[in-house]
């Protein structure tokens, strides 16, 4: 063994749940699991790669009882059972690590993390450092100068300074913290009433569980609630507190079968590994495989070889273009100046042709002059016919970025074939992030080179413009390169599913280039009005104040939760609704709302809080966002932020400013059209409700609908059984609240306290809702029944929204994924329709003279600024377009307003 290469031990169970849990539900074409074994296997590779001197060694826990069940009966007696399409993944993956040539450990009688604990040890004697990949924060009790923890999923190293840092404490306490608190996972005890924070400050005011029994009195002198009362709590409880010490204390001397010592890699079995990667149906390894020369782990954990060249003179720069002109298609990325597309200027541009062959063409870094790097007006110019050819199919990782930055320069992207980003959006939306470094672990099992590796962190971090050439260029071009190789990984699979390649191709694709469109097109914003609102809210907010104060008897910070707490609940005696995690009453804003019916300072402090987020959020915030350039705001729009599909927005979130309000539609009183111009607002009418009629095929509201009547008053009708005049306002407002709860899964209780009603009285209702109609009743239960079965829903138009806990054995995480299952796809299609009837509106638009285009989108409303004198006509299409988006059962309704801004158009 090296003394410079560390031993590598490998926590295989805490990764084969969080690979379970990461990963879609994929199966093979035999209907076999493979979604765990590819996500274990994608981390191993990676080690091997990160650790190409190390020997390494995979340990797993082995079946039946441990010593821990001896000591306490109930020792993860609360796990569930491993699920059962997780338990014939985990032979697939001791195969394939045995033919990989890695040693597999599994000791019969202790845990994974004794076996590891034990290696480590024995390695430490040896003075050799130790490297243990895992998820686990119990191992932090073995981290020392000597070993480190490495999460291979979150790709962070945690050394003795990095679990003070994320812990408040060493290594050496982290069993004693285990002790305190507990652990609920395994069914640790821990001291009942000793909570995280508690824990943390026992240890770091007194210290372990020794110190703290010769100490008692010592702790009511810190400063955390409940102190005082602590000593009687440990004394109570000492023997649990010192059984939880030994149950979370790993075992450092397991009599083992293989030493650490042993641990040596072995060859590689080519042909029983492409055996199993061929039954696991892992196309791009077994590809892979074919091209390694050799059989060591390493060349096969690196089988795709990489060439990347960096391009400083014309022939290169010519040559690569006829390399891209002769692809059938090409990864292309920009290095910028910045983040925000509007004001970045490109740095250098990479491109990827084939697996493992990249270039980068660094066209602006600060410190290069020419013949360094190539001008950046002649690369441009060079690249632009290739770059503005609609008929060369290009593929990147948010290509909404770079279309926007290519537009600075004066280059319309076009050719905008797929996007790595919203191939694994539309393959699964909550699989994880769906950034490049994210993907390239999750789908090829690759680390990459992280911006922080090369530009450095914090303060001092540089811009890429101030980036050496040469740490520069394989950054960039690895960027091309993995893009190319994730959507070679992603899009055989999506074209297996038509439904998600239909989504992809036909929703998320054409809407790309719409998008940056309305990015760049931005909105006029009026900054003194806002300027005069903020001006106005900090005078209401200053009397606000005054009343509070009047109200507590004293000042005090509205802002402070804890200081609110005391002045609530400690001062006024206000009753405790419900409390934090640390055991303090809430103020959160629900707690406030109940207090609000019956007290004047809750009621005064909600005010406060709407007003206060307003002004800092909007009417101080947005006139600074105001592009000098343009004079207009550009916010970004995310294709990929929501599990739904909906879009949203940032910097500013225009998806957030209130409507219900007089002040929240001040700000929307804000967003003005130009001289000669009229705002025009389009929003579809009541669209989720018109979804659940046609998916549910309710005749009641089917028939609701296809009337044009008040679907809230229909309801309110049925559910109180009057006559469609006889319904007051009231009853109008509670079916509202009834129609629109159910879509959302919400229960008697909380549709009770919604309507401050009883939980009997709000369950009356909703039975009878129900009993009228019975398709919507119907609906939800074959939803729910559906969603346990395969694990998914859809949208009408095949969107999948994966729901990894709807088999949970925790009945409250299972019910929140059946409320979800019955939400989704109604949210879903909306979004889908949303979309779609942007794509359609911005064609129109481009193809037509008429002088109007799109500022915003948001919810299910289109927002367009429009020369005064095709207003007539551009409402009219608007119109017909969105209410043709998609064809229901149900007629679409779309209403279109005109204004001099947009709360007059809305």
């Amino acid at each position: 063994m090296s003394d410079q290469a560390p031993v590598v031990l490998v926590d295989g169970s805490s990764y084969l749940y969080r690979a379970y849990h990461a990963l879609p539900p994929l199966t093979n074409s035999r209907g076999e699991p493979t979604g765990a074994v590819k996500g274990v296997i994608n981390m191993i590779r990676r080690l091997i790669k990160d650790y190409p001197q190390s020997p390494i060694a995979v340990v797993f826990d082995a079946k039946g009882k441990t010593f821990r069940d001896d000591l306490y009966a109930q020792y993860k007696a609360q796990r569930p059972p491993m699920p059962d399409d997780l338990r014939p993944q985990v032979e697939p993956i001791f195969d394939i690590v045995r033919a990989m040539g890695l040693p597999l450990l599994v000791e019969e009688g202790v845990e994974a993390d004794d076996v590891i604990g034990t290696l480590a040890a024995q390695a430490e004697e040896r003075g050799c450092p130790v490297v243990i990949s895992t998820g686990d924060k119990d191992m932090a009790q073995l981290v020392n100068p000597q070993v480190t923890l490495v999460n291979t999923m979150t790709s962070t190293l945690m050394d003795v300074a990095g679990v003070r840092e994320k812990y408040g404490f060493g290594p050496e306490l982290m069993i004693d913290y285990l002790a305190l608190m507990g652990d609920k996972v395994d069914n640790i005890p821990g001291v009942p009433g000793v909570g995280e924070k508690s824990a943390k400050a026992l240890l770091q005011g007194v210290g372990g569980l020794d110190a703290l029994y010769q100490n008692l009195e010592a702790i009511r002198q810190l400063e955390f609630r409940g102190a005082k009362k602590m000593p009687e709590k440990l004394l109570e409880h000492k023997d649990l507190a010192y059984l939880s010490y030994q149950l979370a204390t790993i075992k450092l001397d397991v009599p083992l079968h293989v030493g650490v010592g042993d641990i040596a890699v072995g060859d590689v079995d080519k042909a029983a590994l492409k055996s199993l990667f061929e039954r696991m149906e892992f196309r791009s390894w077994v590809d892979e495989l074919a091209e390694v020369e050799g059989d060591s782990p390493v060349a096969v954990a690196q089988a795709v070889a990489v060439a990347y060249d960096t391009v400083l003179d014309k022939a290169a720069l010519a040559q690569w273009i006829r390399q891209l002109e002769d692809a059938e298609v090409f990864a292309f990325d920009t290095e910028t100046t910045s983040l925000h597309a509007m004001q970045a200027e490109i740095v250098g541009v990479s491109f990827a042709i084939e697996a493992g062959k990249a270039a980068y063409v660094p066209v602006a870094h600060d410190y290069l002059e020419a013949p360094d790097q190539l001008d950046r007006d002649f690369v441009l110019a060079e690249l632009k016919p290739l770059l503005e050819d609609a008929k060369r199919a290009k593929v990147g990782q948010n290509l909404k970025y770079d279309r926007n930055v290519l537009a600075n320069h004066g280059i319309a992207l076009r050719g905008i074939a797929w996007d790595t980003m919203l191939e694994s959006c539309v393959f699964n939306s909550v699989a994880g992030r769906h950034d490049m470094d994210s993907l390239a672990e999750r789908f090829l099992g690759t680390s990459t080179i992280h911006y922080e590796d090369i530009a450095g962190k914090g303060a001092k971090q540089l811009s890429f413009n101030q980036i050496k050439v040469e740490d520069a260029a394989p950054y960039a071009a690895e960027d091309a390169d993995i893009t190319l190789r994730l959507h070679q990984a992603i899009w055989p699979q999506l074209e297996q599913v038509d439904t998600l390649r239909r989504v992809l191709l036909d929703i998320e694709m054409p809407l790309v280039p719409v998008l940056a469109d309305i990015e760049r097109n931005g909105a006029l914003v009026d900054a003194n009005q806002l300027g005069r609102q903020s001006h106005e809210l900090q005078a209401r907010l200053t009397e606000l104040e005054r009343e509070a104060y009047d109200i507590a008897g004293r000042e005090f910070n509205l802002s402070s939760p804890k200081q609110l707490g005391v002045i609530l609940f400690e001062e006024l005696e206000l009753p405790v609704v419900k409390k934090t995690k640390t055991g303090a009453p809430s103020t959160a804003e629900d707690v406030l709302q109940e207090l609000a019916l019956d007290y004047p300072l809750p009621k005064l402090l909600l005010e406060y809080r709407g007003l206060a987020k307003l002004k800092s959020t909007y009417t101080d915030k947005l006139p600074k966002m105001i592009n000098p350039a343009t004079g207009r705001i550009h916010t970004s729009y995310h294709q990929a932020g929501t599990a739904t599909g909906r879009l949203s927005s940032s910097d500013p979130n225009l998806q957030n400013i209130p409507i219900r309000t007089e002040e929240g539609r001040r700000i929307r009183k804000a967003f003005v059209a130009p001289a000669g111009y009229k705002i025009v607002a389009a929003d579809y009418s009541q669209i989720e409700l018109r979804i659940m009629a046609h998916l549910s095929d309710d005749e009641g509201l089917l028939s609701a609908f296809a009337q044009g009547l008040d679907v809230h008053r229909a309801t309110a009708a049925e559910v109180f059984g009057t006559e469609l005049d006889k319904v007051t306002d009231e009853m109008r407002r509670r079916a509202k609240a009834i129609n629109f709860g159910l879509i959302y899964g919400m229960s008697a209780f909380g549709l009770g306290k919604q309507l401050a009603l009883g939980r009997n009285e709000a369950q009356g209702y909703i039975d009878r809702y129900f009993e009228r109609y019975p398709g919507v009743a119907r609906y939800m239960e074959n939803t729910r029944a559906l969603a346990h079965d395969k694990g998914y829903v859809e949208t009408l138009m095949g969107r999948r929204l994966y729901l990894p806990e709807i088999n949970a054995r925790n009945k409250m995480l299972q019910q929140a994924a059946e409320r979800t299952a019955i939400n989704a796809p109604m949210q879903g299609t909306a979004a889908d329709i949303i979309k779609m009837a942007m794509v359609s509106v911005a064609n129109w638009l481009a193809e037509s003279k008429l002088d109007a285009k799109l500022v915003m989108q948001v919810h299910d409303e289109l927002v367009l600024e429009v020369a005064e004198a095709d207003v007539d006509a551009v409402c009219q299409g608007l119109e017909e377009r969105m209410e043709q988006a998609a064809e229901l059962k149900v007629p679409l309704l779309v209403e279109v307003g005109v204004g001099e801004s947009w709360d007059e158009a809305h």
